[in-house]
């Protein structure tokens, strides 16, 4: 196993910043100990090793005074300390089952995307490395690098890629459709030809911004990852908008009703999210066949313009001149009172989601306030047409996106008539 050697001031300054985080968090309120285990334990892992040849681990003899080899070392201390806490799953006097483990030790995650700190010694020599997570997930890791001086070592954990080997990338589009221009990869399973498709876009903040928003306020789920400022969103399906105007929106299966229903809908969730540039291109109508008539739903598809311009009609899709099809189509099988209807239908069920995932929502919008994503003289202009819009001239103090769809979840709470959610409230000046 390849493996380097890395300066103890690299793994001392990682270990500084975690009992750094860990001190300022303890600093807030008094801490038992039992307490400091239950935020702590989730990080720690069972670290087992098999050895090259006839190497033994320090960890693995009988004597007790070798364990760890260096003491005083930083994880001799922590691992001292937190072992019994843990029981013997991560303790130093874990069972060995000597016939497939040769080694055994303890560590703990550092970072979010996988990296660990354990002891040097325990990973000396190792042929191969396995982690053991607190919920008993088990995966395979790298030696990242070593210092034998302090007996500490950086390791790295990888996803399990056992269960994915049969899957190829069998095809690369360059899409020109929608905002994003995206690249589409065809993934297929080689056992049976299945395919599925991810999309690979730039991660930029107000896509990212975009799709939090629709995943905690809108009734679809969506899955994508980042990592740096690469995007991997996973295939919406359905019936592209514009597809759907020329192609479907005349049939006779379908329920007119149904159709202004849904436009109507998401129609209040963009606005309230402040998602813009929802042309037909940049969503899709969902069909799915219901035991009398056929069902459908609205999803976005396209989230580059979230939260970015200053005019309050880019964020409602009914301006757009390739939405006009739809709008009409409303207008004719709608009246207004229904369609008023619909609408607080759609804010009673988006103020629902948003209590369900409040914590979360709080977070993602105090991180909007605080990116710029937009200029400020287009939050300024947006500002001053919500405040009109919605009658509260509480929106007159927002300096940025996130507050602005902070004071559009209030406005419409009241509207509705739900109790105050606390972390969600916006700041009072």
């Amino acid at each position: 196993m390849a493996e380097t050697t890395v300066p103890h001031w690299m793994i001392g300054a990682a270990l500084a910043l975690f009992g750094t985080a860990v001190a300022a968090e303890n600093m807030l309120q008094p801490t038992g100990f039992a307490d400091i285990v239950a935020k702590v334990k989730p990080a720690v892992i069972s670290v087992r090793v098999k050895l090259s040849g006839s190497a033994e681990p320090a960890l693995n003899r009988d004597d007790e005074q070798q364990i760890p080899a260096q003491p005083g070392a930083p994880l001799d201390r922590f691992f001292r300390q937190f072992g019994d806490q843990f029981g013997q799953q991560f303790g130093p006097h874990a069972p060995q089952r000597r016939d497939t483990i040769t080694g055994e030790g303890s560590g703990f995650f550092i970072t979010a995307d996988g990296y660990a700190v354990t002891n040097n010694h325990v990973v000396d020599h190792a042929r191969s490395v396995q982690v053991t997570t607190d919920d008993g997930t088990v995966y395979t890791a790298t030696v990242v690098g070593t210092d034998p001086k302090t007996d500490l070592a950086l390791i790295k954990v990888d996803g399990d890629m056992s269960v994915v080997q049969h899957l190829y990338a069998d095809r690369v589009d360059f899409c020109t459709f929608g905002n994003s221009m995206p690249f589409r990869i065809r993934i297929v399973n080689a056992y049976n030809d299945n395919q599925d498709y991810i999309y690979i876009k730039k991660a930029d903040a107000s896509r990212v911004y975009g799709l939090e928003l629709e995943h905690l306020l809108s009734p679809n789920r969506l899955n994508f990852i980042t990592r740096g400022s690469t995007l991997v969103e996973e295939h919406i399906a359905g019936v592209p908008g514009d597809i759907f105007i020329t192609g479907w929106l005349q049939r006779p299966e379908l329920s007119p009703v149904r159709v202004a229903k849904e436009l109507i809908k998401f129609n209040e969730r963009c606005f309230v999210q402040l998602l813009g540039d929802m042309r037909s291109y940049n969503f899709v109508f969902v069909v799915t066949p219901d035991f009398e008539d056929f069902q459908l739903k609205i999803r976005a598809m396209d989230f580059d313009q979230q939260s970015y311009n200053g005019r309050k009609n880019f964020y409602r899709p009914q301006f757009f001149k390739e939405n006009a099809a739809l709008v009409l189509f409303c207008t004719k099988h709608l009246r207004a009172e229904t369609a008023n209807q619909y609408q607080r239908e759609e804010q009673t069920m988006m103020m629902q989601r948003a209590e369900l995932a409040a914590r979360r929502l709080s977070v993602l919008l105090g991180a909007m306030e605080r990116d710029p994503i937009s200029a400020p003289e287009k939050v300024h202009q947006l500002r001053e047409s919500l405040a009109e819009h919605y009658g509260r001239p509480e929106y007159m103090v927002c300096e940025s996106m996130g507050a602005l769809v902070r004071e559009n979840l209030e406005s419409i709470r009241r509207r509705v008539g739900r109790p105050a959610i606390a972390v969600l409230a916006p700041e009072v000046h």
